[in-house]
């Protein structure tokens, strides 16, 4: 079976954006702005691109994370580094971190395709990805690539929220579902702030709509839902490819897959944010 061109892309330039998050360089950029700790420069950087709001916004917008943990990053993060210092950052980290995955590897045909994408993404009720949209471009290809894979993470990720939305799974909930498929309760959990008692509400709401069992497995119906969801998470993300061509969204597949192979093995697996662990294949043409 073919996957949907989206979610193939996704698998593509989702580990090139999540060096922001993971890679030592980084972390180090956002202790040199003032944000000691994962989870500032994580809240931060992230949010930057709304300007110095509150919890509100990104509990609401960010989805997955519990309440309490948005409200002990913020707006406590702007006390320690504006906005604009933490974007500077954040650039400044990804290509620095991706300087040092990708010491000779060419980036510049990659950067350009997938800017061309960025640059076509609809932007209404995309929060996250029009906030990204609205930064300058970078002039260096490898800052480049990093803020093109960042504007169609966001972009996704913006629609995926209106796919969980409207198949009534809230936060907590998603995360319970993805955990009942393949990603572990460990992993998750901690990772998003959720409690034992809302984690255990989440998953009894879940089952009583017949989506889990009673050990906490996807049932046939919940894998149903869960794939709805995926379909149309797709199915939003795929402007930026019909407006690129299939010729050259395949041409960026190309360019981008020796990247992203590198970029993936410096990554951790599994992780919170469901990054794959293998590189998506070439597909049949």
């Amino acid at each position: 079976m073919v996957e949907p061109v989206a979610r193939r892309m996704w698998a593509l330039f989702e580990p090139v954006h999540a060096v922001t998050y993971f890679a030592a360089e980084a972390r180090a950029a956002y202790e040199q702005a003032g944000l000691r700790g994962f989870w500032r420069g994580y809240f931060a950087s992230r949010s930057a691109p709304l300007g110095p709001v509150g919890p509100g916004p990104v509990f609401a917008t960010f989805y997955g994370f519990a309440r309490p943990m948005v409200d002990r990053a913020l707006p406590a993060v702007w006390s320690l580094a504006a906005p604009a210092d933490v974007l500077a950052a954040r650039e400044r980290g990804a290509r620095a971190a991706l300087a040092a995955m990708l010491p000779d590897a060419p980036v510049t045909e990659a950067a350009t395709l997938a800017r061309t994408a960025a640059q076509a993404v609809d932007l209404a009720g995309r929060t996250l990805g029009a906030a990204n949209a609205d930064l300058p471009w970078p002039d260096d290809p490898l800052a480049t690539l990093w803020h093109a894979s960042t504007i169609l993470r966001e972009h996704r990720g913006d629609g995926h929220v209106a796919a969980l939305l409207a198949a009534e799974v809230d936060g907590c909930a998603s995360l319970v579902l993805r955990a009942g498929l393949d990603l572990g309760r460990d992993v998750l959990q901690p990772a998003r702030g959720w409690t034992d008692e809302e984690w255990t509400d989440a998953a009894d709401r879940l089952a009583k709509r017949g989506l889990l069992d009673a050990d906490g497995r996807i049932t046939d119906a919940g894998r149903t839902v869960h794939d709805e969801i995926e379909r149309i998470t797709d199915a939003l993300a795929d402007g930026p490819w019909r407006a690129l061509g299939p010729d050259r969204t395949e041409r960026l597949a190309d360019v981008l897959r020796p990247i992203t192979v590198r970029v993936s093995a410096a990554l951790p697996h599994p992780n919170p944010i469901g990054l794959p662990a293998d590189v998506p294949a070439d597909q049949p043409r």
